[in-house]
């Protein structure tokens, strides 16, 4: 299952079924679990940690070195989980320090041409469009989309359950459940489709728009807009989930 054309480093460590495809490029210290596919032309390099089940496409770059000038050649990572399909010309890159990782979660879907930097951090079961461009040091949570050619500027986060429209960039944080679009960019709607694709309540889907409402629409400041939400939107989960987004984004949100 692993093509005499392709080359792995001696010390690469390769789990069980893993198929390599003619050309493919795997360097010294990398591992690949089980049932990994790496297709003709990809490049795993130094400090890649694949999971089980992984599949990158011809031209993706794992594990590149930081485009970061307080990169001094250090061995750091670039950790992916399980599941996650990777396409052509995708370039995942490794943390700037020793010590630090570039981190991808599970079941993740990262598109043509798509660019993840240094020390970046996404969940699981994410979307990362086509051409998008996610700056070092950006957070990524769960189930969120970064539709294409999104750019996602240094140190931002993207909520659970958010999409971003395309060709849309931002350098505030973008809270959770929500449409960002426009430019400059701005919060468009709840996330109505995927979250009720996701099996959110009716109920509980009112109670997400109704604390946005206070929170983009009732004219006062922020820090009275989440007093109110805690006074007038029935507590759940993803309403404090919201109220703690918004409560620990250190750049702000999107307006």
């Amino acid at each position: 299952m692993i093509s005499p054309l392709a080359y792995i480093d001696p010390s690469a460590r390769l789990g069980k079924n893993v198929t390599v495809h003619p050309f493919a490029y795997i360097d010294k210290n990398v591992e690949i679990g089980d049932g990994c596919e790496i297709m003709a032309h990809a490049s795993i390099l130094s400090g890649a940690r694949l999971g089980q089940n992984n599949k990158v496409y011809q031209g993706a770059v794992v594990a590149a070195e930081p485009q970061d000038f307080s990169y001094t050649g250090e061995d750091s990572l670039c950790i992916v989980g399980n599941d996650n399909i990777i396409r052509e010309n995708a370039v995942l890159i490794r943390a700037t320090h020793s010590g630090d990782a570039t981190v991808v979660g599970n079941g993740n879907f990262i598109m043509t041409g798509a660019r993840l930097s240094h020390d970046v951090k996404v969940g699981n079961r994410c979307i990362i469009g086509n051409g998008s461009q996610v700056s070092g040091n950006c957070q990524i949570d769960d189930c969120s989309i970064l539709t294409s050619n999104v750019l996602m500027q240094g140190g931002t986060r993207l909520g659970t359950y958010s999409v971003v429209q395309g060709g849309c960039r931002f350098t505030k944080d973008i809270p959770p459940y929500i449409v960002a679009a426009h430019d400059p960019i701005e919060f468009y709607s709840i996330n109505t489709h995927v979250l009720q694709r996701s099996h959110f309540s009716e109920t509980l889907l009112k109670h997400i728009a109704q604390a946005y409402r206070i929170l983009y629409k009732a004219n006062t400041s922020q820090h009275d807009a989440l007093i109110r939400i805690r006074e007038q939107v029935p507590g759940s989960p993803e309403i404090e989930n919201i109220l703690r987004f918004v409560e620990t984004s250190r750049l702000g949100i999107i307006h």
